[in-house]
């Protein structure tokens, strides 16, 4: 497998623990989500300067060298496969998992069950997909990278998603909504973009 593509699916791998807030939300409900979501946000940003700031972390090691030297390791390892999977616009600043937590937050609070639980799954999912199918077999390019096949992914992935949630007329364009929020990278970042253009476009089709 090209390191490319190895890359790809590590950080795809990665980007799936995102459908522990839809499974929460069927397993425990609407509040406790909202609470697992909010503490996932602050862990989030109290860890971010840690990646960002350069030699914060060095500091940290320092001190933890003294108390535990194998668990200086283990932090080096989990920096390695961070710095692994970073796009570059990431490095410097905010990471996807803070966009991913914001967007899921707002979902999960405004919106409803089935909402909710269909945007971010197929947010989760269907961008992992287009990533991974697009690299590995996409053969028809976009000017912008993207692949035919790898937006058909994500398109289809949604429709199975949304379809026994809300009905296949419904999925059909919600699914639309996330293909093409997904193929712009719609700011400030698709893993915020991605799960409101669906979630919107789910709320209105409710109200007609």
């Amino acid at each position: 497998m090209p390191d490319g593509i190895k890359t790809e699916v590590k950080r795809k791998a990665l980007h799936l623990t995102g459908l522990t807030v839809p499974a929460f939300y069927v397993l425990f409900g609407r509040e406790l989500t909202l609470t697992f979501v909010a503490l996932a946000f602050v862990l989030f940003v109290v860890l971010e300067p840690f990646r960002i700031i350069e030699g914060l972390s060095e500091r940290i090691k320092v001190r933890l060298k003294i108390i535990s030297p194998e668990m200086v390791s283990g932090v080096e390892v989990i920096e390695k496969h961070i710095k692994d999977i970073e796009r570059s616009h990431e490095r410097n600043g905010i990471g996807a998992h803070i966009y991913f937590s914001v967007a899921s937050l707002v979902i999960v609070y405004f919106f409803s069950e089935e909402i909710a639980i269909a945007s971010i799954t197929v947010a989760t999912i269907g961008d992992a997909l287009a990533a991974v199918i697009g690299k590995s077999f996409g053969k028809h390019r976009f000017s912008n990278g993207k692949s035919l096949e790898g937006s058909l992914a994500y398109f289809l992935s949604g429709v199975t998603v949304i379809a026994p949630l809300m009905g296949l007329t419904v999925a059909l364009i919600g699914s639309l909504a996330g293909t093409i929020a997904e193929f712009y990278e719609l700011p400030p970042d698709d893993n915020f973009s991605n799960q409101l253009a669906i979630a919107v476009v789910l709320y209105l089709l409710t109200l007609l």
